[in-house]
Order: C-alpha cells, then sequence, then structure tokens
C-alpha cells in the first residue's frame, strides 16, 4: 500500500510538472488528472452514408483521485452513449453532456463519473462531414469500380472519427476492428492481424455491427508501441501489395502499383541508412500507402504506414526524397513527438535535418549539398511573405493560440539549419552520438523545446561552449528569420547553373542552347525557383517547346513552372487545368491558385476552375482554397 501511494505521489509531481503549466490549449483533455492507455476501436464504414460508427473503449491511468469528470475531444461526433466499466466487470450507463461547439476544437465531451473506470466505452457515429475524414465516390479513383476513404488525423482532426485525449501530450497503444464492404482492404497505422480478412460472420461480431456485417467483411489491428492521436490513421478501398524488402512494402490502388513500386524501390535501403546514424527502427515494418491524388499533403509519417502523395511518383525516383522525410519521423516525430503544437519544430525540423543525411548516406554528397541549397534558398525567398512574429521556431508567449504553431512552414528548413550549424562546428562523430541519445533517452515521450534545450547544454555545449552562445541559440529559437552566423550551402553543380541562368534571362543564352537536358530535378528546380517573376512569357514559351515542362512527369517541375507561367503571363491553361482537376496536394493548390487570382487575367477563369475542383479536394485543401478566395 506504501508503495502504491508513493507511486501515486510521484505521478500527481509529474503531471503537476507536465499538466495545466504545459497544457495543450487545442485539447479539452485534462490530462494532468487522467491518461489514455490503451484505444480499441470497433468501427463500421458506411459509403453510403459516409460515417463510421460503432464505439471507442479508452483504458485510463488515473493520476488524480479526486476527479470525478473524463474530458475528452469531439468534433461533430453524434455520441449515442457512453459506459463505465464497473469492478464488477460489468458495463454500467453514465451521463454525458457536449459543449457549445467550438469553430477550431470542436466539442468537449464531459462524462460524469460515480468513480474512477479503468475502462469507459463511448458509442458513436461520425459526421458525413469529418475533417479527419475523405470518402470518395468511385469515380474519383483510378479504376472507377469502389468507393475510396482515408483520413489525415494532424494536427487536431482524429477528434473528428474518434473521442478521445486529441493532443500529441498522451501516447496509447491501440486496436481496432473495422468493418467494411466486401472487396475492398482496410489498412492502419498498426499491424493488421491478417492480410486477408474473414468474413463477418467468421469474426462473431459484437451485436452492434452486426446488422452493417451483410455482404462486408471486419479487419483486425494492433499497435504495440503507443502513439498520439494525430498519428490514428486509416484508408479502405481497392488497393494491391507489393513487397519492397523483408520489412517493408507499398500498397496502392491497382493501375499505380507498379509505378509504385518502382519509385519505391531503395527503401529497404533508406531504413538501414537511417538505423546506421540513429539506432534501430523500433516500429517493426515500415509499410506506405500511395493515396489518390486529392491527399492534401506530400506524406503523413502514420508509424507502420506512411500516407504518400502520388505526386511524387516522377519514374525515375527523383523524389523520393520526400520518402526519407517520412521515413527520418520514425525517430523525430513518431518516436520523440513535440509534446504541443507550439514545439512543432522538434518534429519537422530534426525530420529535415535527418532527411538530408539519409539522402548524403544514399544518394552522395553532391546531391545533399544541392538539395540543402536549394531547402536554404526557398526558406530565404519564403520570408518576404511569412509575418516576422511566425518566424520563430517557438515563441517564449504562453501556450494559448494555434496561430503561432505549424503556419508558414518555415520550421522545418529552419530547424534543420540550426542542428546543421550544432553539427558543423561540434563536428559529426560529436553531433551524432548527441542526436542518437535525444532519441534513445526520450523514445515514446512526448517533449517541449525547453527539454531540449537542457539536453543540450548538458550533453553538448556545457563540454563544447564554443559551439554556440546562449545568444545565438536565442536567436535561432525565438528571434524571426535566419541569424546572420548561419552558414548558407554553395553547390558547384548549382553555381554553373546560376551562370546559365543569368545569361539565358539576359538573352545572352539562347533557350536552344541551354544545357538543361542532364539536369536532375533538383537543378530544374533550382532553375525555376530562381526565374520565378523575371522571365518574360516569350522565354517561358520556348522553354516550354524545348523542354516540355508543362507537361512534364515530375509534379514538383511541373508545379514550378505553372507558378512561372501564370507570373509571366504565358496561359497554360489547357496541362494548368489537368493538373489542378487531378492534384489536391496543398503545396501545389493553395499557391497556383493564389497566383491565378493575383492575375486579372486570370481570375475569372480560377473562379470556374475551382468551382469544378473543389468536389474533389480533401477538406483541409478545400479550407486552406477557399481562404484565397475570400481575400479582397
Amino acid at each position: 500500500m506504501l508503495l502504491k501511494k508513493t507511486l501515486r505521489a510521484l505521478l500527481l509531481a509529474v503531471a503537476s510538472l507536465m499538466g495545466l503549466a504545459h497544457a495543450d490549449p487545442l485539447s479539452y483533455a485534462r490530462y494532468d488528472q487522467v491518461r489514455t492507455r490503451d484505444l480499441q476501436l470497433d468501427l463500421s464504414a458506411d459509403f453510403g452514408r459516409h460515417t463510421l460508427s460503432g464505439y471507442a473503449e479508452l483504458s485510463l491511468d488515473w493520476l488524480d483521485s479526486k476527479a470525478r469528470t473524463l474530458v475528452l475531444d469531439t468534433s461533430e461526433l453524434q455520441i449515442a452513449r457512453v459506459q463505465l466499466l464497473q469492478p464488477s466487470g460489468r458495463w454500467q450507463s453514465a451521463s454525458f453532456m457536449l459543449d457549445r461547439p467550438d469553430a477550431e476544437k470542436g466539442r468537449a465531451l464531459r462524462i460524469a463519473l460515480p468513480f474512477q473506470p479503468k475502462k469507459v466505452r463511448i458509442y458513436y457515429s461520425t459526421a458525413a462531414s469529418a475533417s479527419a475524414l475523405q470518402w470518395m465516390a468511385p469515380r474519383q479513383t483510378m479504376s472507377g469500380k469502389h468507393p475510396f476513404m482515408f483520413s489525415q488525423s494532424q494536427e487536431i482532426n482524429a477528434r473528428s472519427w474518434v473521442p478521445l485525449q486529441d493532443t500529441p501530450a498522451v501516447r496509447f497503444t491501440y486496436s481496432a476492428r473495422i468493418t467494411a464492404p466486401q472487396g475492398l482492404r482496410v489498412l492502419m497505422s498498426a499491424a493488421s492481424e491478417t492480410d486477408a480478412p474473414a468474413t463477418a460472420a467468421q469474426q462473431k461480431l459484437q451485436p452492434q455491427t452486426k446488422a452493417a456485417a451483410a455482404g462486408s467483411a471486419s479487419w483486425k489491428f494492433h499497435m504495440a508501441q503507443p502513439i498520439p492521436s494525430y498519428l490514428l490513421a486509416i484508408a479502405i478501398g481497392e488497393l494491391e501489395k507489393r513487397t519492397l524488402g523483408p520489412r517493408s512494402a507499398v500498397y496502392a490502388e491497382p493501375a499505380r502499383i507498379e509505378a509504385a513500386a518502382y519509385e519505391l524501390a531503395d527503401t529497404e535501403k533508406m531504413i538501414s541508412a537511417a538505423e546506421a546514424l540513429y539506432g534501430p527502427y523500433r516500429w517493426e515494418r515500415y509499410d506506405m500507402l500511395v493515396l489518390p491524388p486529392s491527399f492534401p499533403i506530400g506524406g503523413m509519417e502514420n508509424p507502420r504506414l506512411t500516407f504518400v502523395t502520388p505526386t511524387m511518383i516522377a519514374g525515375d525516383r527523383s523524389l523520393v526524397d520526400l520518402i526519407a522525410h517520412e521515413l527520418a519521423h520514425s525517430w523525430s516525430g513518431n518516436l520523440v513527438t513535440n509534446s504541443t503544437w507550439k514545439h512543432f519544430w522538434l518534429n519537422e525540423g530534426f525530420t529535415n535535418y535527418v532527411t538530408t543525411r539519409v539522402v548524403e548516406q544514399l544518394y552522395g554528397a553532391e546531391v545533399a549539398k544541392m538539395n540543402l541549397q536549394v531547402e536554404q534558398e526557398e526558406a530565404m525567398a519564403s520570408l518576404a511573405s511569412i509575418a516576422p512574429q511566425k518566424q520563430a521556431l517557438v515563441t517564449r508567449d504562453a501556450d494559448t493560440s494555434a496561430a503561432t504553431y505549424t503556419d508558414g512552414g518555415l520550421v522545418y528548413p529552419k530547424g534543420a539549419w540550426l542542428l546543421r550549424t550544432l553539427e558543423q562546428r561540434a563536428g559529426r562523430a560529436v553531433f551524432d552520438r548527441f542526436l542518437r541519445g535525444w532519441f534513445d533517452q526520450h523514445a515514446f515521450q512526448s517533449v517541449r523545446t525547453e527539454e531540449f534545450v537542457s539536453y543540450l547544454r548538458k550533453n553538448l555545449l556545457d563540454a563544447h561552449p564554443e559551439v554556440m552562445t546562449d545568444a545565438e541559440l536565442d536567436a535561432w529559437l525565438y528571434q524571426p528569420g535566419i541569424p546572420a552566423s548561419a552558414r548558407h550551402e554553395a553547390s558547384p553543380r548549382l553555381a554553373a547553373l546560376d551562370a546559365q541562368r543569368s545569361a539565358w534571362l539576359q538573352g545572352t543564352l539562347p533557350t536552344a542552347e541551354l544545357p538543361a537536358t542532364g539536369w536532375i530535378a533538383l537543378e530544374w528546380m533550382h532553375f525555376l525557383n530562381d526565374i520565378d517573376g523575371k522571365a518574360s512569357a516569350a522565354q517561358l514559351q520556348e522553354l516550354d517547346q524545348r523542354f516540355k515542362l508543362a507537361s512534364s512527369g515530375n509534379n514538383e517541375i511541373t508545379y514550378r513552372f505553372y507558378l512561372s507561367s501564370i507570373k509571366a503571363g504565358y496561359q497554360v491553361r489547357a496541362p494548368l487545368q489537368a493538373f489542378l482537376l487531378s492534384v489536391g496536394r496543398q503545396k501545389f493548390v493553395v499557391p497556383l491558385y493564389a497566383a491565378l487570382l493575383n492575375n486579372p487575367a486570370e481570375r475569372a477563369w480560377a473562379q470556374a476552375l475551382y468551382a469544378q475542383a473543389r468536389p474533389l479536394y480533401h477538406p483541409v485543401t478545400q479550407s486552406s482554397v477557399d481562404k484565397q478566395f475570400k481575400k479582397p
């Protein structure tokens, strides 16, 4: 009994340190009082109604013996009933209420507790408009035969399909049984217990899912490693699998599977390269799902099942640094996670740094140097469009608003630039030991910037104070812009390209003599970035006729060419329309619509095109583009 009291006192002390003083302002959950240890889902997918329905069962660890309310995050969920597990093993009904909805945070679900249960079960259904889920009609898929559904839970969209403590501060294991129509494959960010599911009857479904079982099958999953809620993921559709290595595979629609398997053939090499640098891969398998083009981002690092945009399929493996980035999250982000979104750079800045190291390991120092130079140049160029208060990696302000969290994207390159600066000054051998120690000592934990700074001082700067002063570290973390002390990468290959670009812009180097036939994608990206807003419509037309850029199979190239063309007044409406009707990645779609709207000659055309394209986009992309159209 004394041991239990001592343990509870310790947990309460930890909670007081991690709890309200550092609470996640985007979550209603009182995780200083109670934390979810495990989640069990039993859900049925209804493609007719565009809903998931069933129950979520939460196993709880109580930290405050006086707490008598469980507060969970929800968004548009229809809550049918709530049950508590009694000490006797029986379930009893519980009273609950939903707060008024908040436009950003959704609604708090407050469950009244006569005692502190070890388990709570919530029966519910999602809304057809759930922000995390995109339900696609057969006509939106490659075969046109079957519907498709996939999730995007980051940052706080998990609450729109599961009632839970939707904050990265809370990590939990989970299991699931998902019932879906026969002929469709279900995937989750977890281990599948059976690759080909038994029928619904064989699974002996619970009563609440029997009614939906006709013509359906159930799939079971289990995630043994604790994850934060934003890494919950599900996809259901007509999918095939190709094995890439002993612990890696790719899933995609049948018409895309061979191209995906070819593009991702180096995945196993990437895993080994990352392990050599930062320690063992701790998630058992690294599978990938190439989603339909409406997927709103480049990739989502769901453990065991990275979601990937098809826009990275170029036919020549030139864009696989995206896979290296998502794989890197297996250490930075998934293994060691930001505790709130204010500390987002701990996920993405670290991941950008690790990505470059993996790329260098596999493809050589020159490719890595070009990648870094392009990344840094794009970061510097982005400063003009990002408000100074959003240029810091993290703020000293109270963690109370989402406004400074993940906007702008500067935390990716700036965070990586800080780590590379530390590496360059401390030496690679010293810094590699330091960074691996960070991952090892904080594995499966959620952390804050203050914890990293403390670790940095104790494990690197105390022994090597010459590496970085407190004032410079402060500038990197808390000040806008890129510190003047930052070293800018300079690739000899890109320097030669710069001279050619300048001559071409000035008209002294004809387009026909531009030596671009052997350029790799990074060189084209650098070239197109540097002519944006400078080249004339006539020059872009010549460039297109010579190198077929508007119809390039590389989406990073075509996107940059379209952007320059819109600004210069070179009309590429036919290929651009095809692009915007087939690609939903925000990185491409939002800037292209913004450029079209800023060109008076294209504004009406853009409005008509968006009316046609909007239903094809994920809700996240729709929201981002809608904002562009609402600007004066």
